[in-house]
């Protein structure tokens, strides 16, 4: 999510769609900024619950409760303001789901082809093995294999997760590169001797210093443009020269 697909395509269309029906009710919901700095705060205050439990040494939860908590502190802010009488549980319930229903980027599908011809690609996130098998469903992205921190009872940026997965696959961490998206991810993945790529997307990271990012990272590729020329299909275009 975010390296591989655009989220805020999918999310603001899904609030587009319940603002639609209550458009008197909505007054600070209204134009398609208003809709993209609310995804944009629901996807940060994510992160920040995420890491807040992790800092706290709290258990994992399902990235769906995550979700709906954040969507309401969100919507009951005041200059949000919009009430359980609005918008109920079953719309706030679909809001949720449209996490699971997402595109991928235009590089992705085509860049992680040609990666699986020389590499095994595996999906290492967190979050629940049901959102990614409906992420993978609807954005049709053909990964070899799907690792949540559901399923490895794991959170990243715990070390103990990246080191799971390659017990799992019988990897050394010399042998892998983690390719994301997002700083902390492969900070973290680098402190146990993984190579890193990051990825930029304009949908992640809005608080990172995109230089120190360049200087951290092993690789830095653009996936800005919107082509199928640059994310994924870049990388590709040096791995598999490697190899």
């Amino acid at each position: 999510m975010g390296t591989c697909t655009n989220w805020k395509v999918s999310i603001v269309a899904a609030l587009k769609k319940q603002c639609s029906s209550t458009p008197f009710t909505l007054p600070n919901l209204q134009s398609d900024e208003d809709l993209a700095r609310l995804a944009s705060d629901w996807r940060t205050g994510f992160f920040h619950e995420i890491h807040q439990r992790f800092e706290n040494g709290e258990a994992q939860e399902d990235i769906d409760f995550t979700h709906r908590r954040v969507l309401d502190q969100l919507l009951a802010r005041k200059e949000t303001l919009v009430t359980m009488d609005v918008w109920g549980d079953e719309i706030r319930t679909e809001l949720v789901k449209s996490w699971h229903h997402q595109d991928a980027w235009p590089d992705a599908i085509e860049g992680l082809e040609r990666l699986k011809k020389s590499y095994f690609v595996v999906v290492l996130a967190n979050g629940t093995t049901r959102l990614q098998l409906d992420l993978v469903q609807s954005s049709q992205l053909p990964f070899h294999s799907l690792f949540s921190s559901q399923l490895l009872g794991l959170t990243k940026p715990d070390p103990r997760i990246y080191q799971k997965a390659l017990e799992l696959l019988k990897f050394e961490p010399e042998q892998c590169i983690m390719v994301a998206a997002h700083a902390y991810d492969l900070r973290a993945a680098a402190k146990i001797g993984i190579k890193t790529a990051y990825i930029h997307r304009t949908t992640e990271d809005p608080h990172e210093d995109m230089d120190q990012v360049r200087r951290e990272c092993d690789m830095f590729i653009s996936g800005t443009d919107g082509s199928k020329a640059c994310g994924l299909n870049a990388l590709a275009d040096t791995l598999c020269a490697w190899n």
